[in-house]
């Protein structure tokens, strides 16, 4: 668990540093996990009508590229600014776990890619087109689609 605590009126810097194997215990990646360290920081502003958090996440994500198949690690930094409830405080100490988590989980893309312009697999023989293009024929048309080749 990981607590922050907040004085009245302050604005209270923090900062942490976790496992990210002990943080992420349960994989709630579909694709992919966490390794090395979490770090959290940022800051808790107590303003008379509502308390603010804000921060970042620096961590680093291995996954399975989506298109090549291939392993990539990608560094990630998320930024968060989050209205606390009231109700949320509990002896002046604010558990950040679940709101980590929850950043963590949102901040990740549909679409893990090894880099942006991955090429992916060719759909005839598999190769590793980011690893140079092979001899296959590609432009093999759907026989239900072909009609539409008349049109222009």
């Amino acid at each position: 668990m990981l607590k922050v605590q907040i004085f009245k009126g302050a604005s209270v810097p923090f900062s942490f540093k976790v496992s990210a194997e002990k943080f992420c215990k349960e994989d709630f990646l579909d694709n992919g996990k966490f390794t090395g360290e979490l770090e959290i920081s940022g800051e808790v502003v107590n303003e008379t009508s509502k308390v603010v958090i804000r921060g970042k996440i620096k961590c680093c994500k291995e996954f399975t590229c989506d298109r090549c198949l291939s392993e990539a690690t990608e560094n990630q930094i998320h930024e968060f600014e989050e209205e606390i409830d009231g109700a949320e405080i509990v002896d002046d100490l604010f558990d950040v776990t679940e709101l980590v988590r929850d950043i963590l989980i949102t901040s990740q893309p549909i679409q893990s890619l090894c880099k942006a312009d991955c090429k992916g697999l060719c759909p005839v023989c598999g190769q590793n087109l980011n690893n140079g293009e092979c001899n296959c024929d590609r432009l093999n048309v759907d026989p239900r689609l072909a009609p539409l080749m008349n049109f222009k």
